[in-house]
Parts: structure tokens; sequence; C-alpha cells
């Protein structure tokens, strides 16, 4: 018995073959770098909440005339992040900014602010309204 023949590529199918192969390795690479991309500025959003997280729990320990003085000392006041948080936490820039939204309210914006892994800036607020008599409400944004 005879073997059938083997039929061998043209040039034309091969070079098909490249393209169709390299579109598909730069789009993977692409892919991959928006998930790089995403995971890094989760992490950033999820370290910068608890940065301001800690820093409205050490306002929260503070009464209303250290509230006054903390307002007094500037519209906005950079501070510095926790300690604890380790080496990640200082390339962040973070801000408290104390409005008067009544005679017996304050709003609290802290304000974490840091360029992400594509370079462009990227911020995550936390608002706080607090009473004379203690914490009322927050919500966090993150952009």
């Amino acid at each position: 018995m005879k073997r059938p023949a083997r039929r061998a590529f043209t040039l034309l199918e091969v070079m098909v073959a490249s393209v169709v192969l390299l579109f598909g390795i730069v789009s993977a690479i692409g892919a991959m770098q928006a998930g790089l991309q995403a995971m890094d500025r989760a992490r950033h959003v999820a370290l910068a909440t608890q940065l301001l997280q800690s820093e409205l729990e050490q306002l929260r320990l503070k009464n209303w005339t250290q509230l006054e003085s903390l307002q007094a000392a500037g519209a906005t006041a950079t501070f510095t992040p926790d300690r604890n948080a380790g080496a990640a936490a200082g390339r962040f820039t973070c801000s408290r900014q104390i409005a008067t939204l009544r005679a017996d309210m304050k709003e609290i914006t802290l304000t974490a602010e840091w360029r992400g892994y594509d370079g462009r800036p990227h911020t995550t607020r936390l608002i706080t309204r607090y009473a004379k008599n203690g914490l009322n409400d927050y919500i966090s944004t993150a952009h």
C-alpha cells in the first residue's frame, strides 16, 4: 500500500497563520495589561480607603473644640497617613477639609490621591458629617 502524499503549506497560508498568531499575541498582551491596571487600581483604592478610615477613627476621638481648632488651622490640611500602613502608604497624598454646615454640624472631607500603574491620577474621598453629639454618616467615592 502506498502512503498518501503529505500536503505542504503554501507561503500564503504560512503568512496568514503568522498574522493571526501575531494578532492573538498582541491582544493577549493588551488584555493582560488592562488586567494588571485593574488589579493595581483595586489594591490602591483599598489601601487609600484604609488610610482614610484610620484618619476618621482618629477624628472620632476628638471633641468639638478640637475639631474647630483643626478647621481654624487651614481650609485644606494635609495629614500623614498611619505609620502602621507600611511603605506603600508613602505614595498617597492625603488631605482633610473641614467645613461648617450648621452651627452644630461639620462636614469633614478626607481625600487620598495617587498616581496609578498607568500614570494617571486617582482620587478616593471619604465624606462624613460630624455633629456635636457625634458622627452621623459617611460616604466614600473613588475616581
